[in-house]
């Protein structure tokens, strides 16, 4: 299956940034992409960097104009879509949420994010209600996608659960990056464990992990913090963690790879994780702490 993921940084208006990133999808349906994947909440700056009552007019209902736009681009370029948005539900309930568009510009299925973090400059737990959908995946014509979006990706339970539940592979839509005055060295484990901590996910389900992150400088408003240097670094693993494409640290990045899905059950046959689950043994796992 040929995948595309695309790195985009974003500006303070949402018509370019629409523009821009319509442009990229076009380049991949050109060299042969089946499967397009965008960063989270790719159409405006990422506006969690302060809690402002205003930013809800931000959200968009579905379906709406923003269903209208994406469901055209994946039936003009015949691909399935995995974009990202702030729904509006209903008065004063808002969720980060990821919609899939099949080829026909239909609406496959979506995720609402199920961990909300809420952190200096990631106010994220005062705009987005936590998912009530759980962890399902979302039956596509070019297989099975576990969507999961950004803090969700640091879990392993919700990676478990679209694995046993069949997805063919894990997505996760990411904005994520550094606060500007951490050090090299900090910088570099954060970094460094963000992309671990999913490969760890390809490993102990047998599954491709696909991670598009958003990059470059993004302010904060309040002037509170110095920003978020948004890292990119966006990526694609194997079902034996391997990095099989990795996008640059700090640049814009359009990619298409071609992904074989059939590794994933030579992987399991060889590495049995599932088959030695002791599930007799887990209730533990229900509790906040032990």
């Amino acid at each position: 299956m040929k995948t595309a993921i695309i790195q985009q940084y974003n500006i303070d208006d949402a018509g370019n940034n629409i523009v821009r990133l319509t442009k990229k999808i076009g380049k991949c349906t050109e060299d042969g992409a089946e499967l397009v994947v965008l960063q989270e909440l790719h159409d405006n700056l990422y506006f969690c960097q302060t809690e402002n009552v205003d930013l809800f007019d931000l959200a968009e209902t579905i379906p709406g104009t923003f269903t209208e736009i994406y469901g055209e681009i994946a039936e003009r370029h015949n691909i399935v879509l995995v974009a990202s948005l702030f729904e509006k539900r209903a008065p004063g309930i808002y969720h980060n949420t990821a919609v899939v568009f099949e080829k026909d510009g239909s609406i496959a299925g979506k995720y609402r994010k199920m961990h909300i973090p809420d952190d200096p400059a990631y106010y994220e737990k005062f705009y987005f209600t936590p998912g009530d959908i759980g962890f399902e995946p979302v039956k596509t014509s070019v297989g099975t996608l576990g969507i999961l979006v950004c803090w969700d990706q640091w879990f392993p339970e919700a990676a478990r659960l679209m694995a046993l539940k069949g997805a063919d592979l894990l997505i996760y839509p990411t904005a994520i990056g550094w606060e500007t005055t951490d050090g090299e060295d900090e910088k570099k484990r954060q970094q460094d464990a963000w992309q671990t901590v999913q490969r760890g996910h390809a490993v102990a389900n047998g599954l491709h992990v696909i991670a598009v992150n958003r990059v470059g400088y993004e302010p904060d408003p309040s002037g509170q913090t110095n920003g978020i240097q948004f890292w990119g670094r966006s990526f694609i693993a194997g079902p034996q963690g391997e990095i099989i494409y990795q996008s640059p640290d700090m640049e814009e990045d359009v990619k298409v790879v071609d992904i074989d899905l059939q590794r994933n059950e030579q992987v399991r046959r060889r590495w049995p994780f599932f088959r030695d689950r002791r599930i007799d043994a887990y209730h533990e796992i229900l509790k906040r702490w032990s």
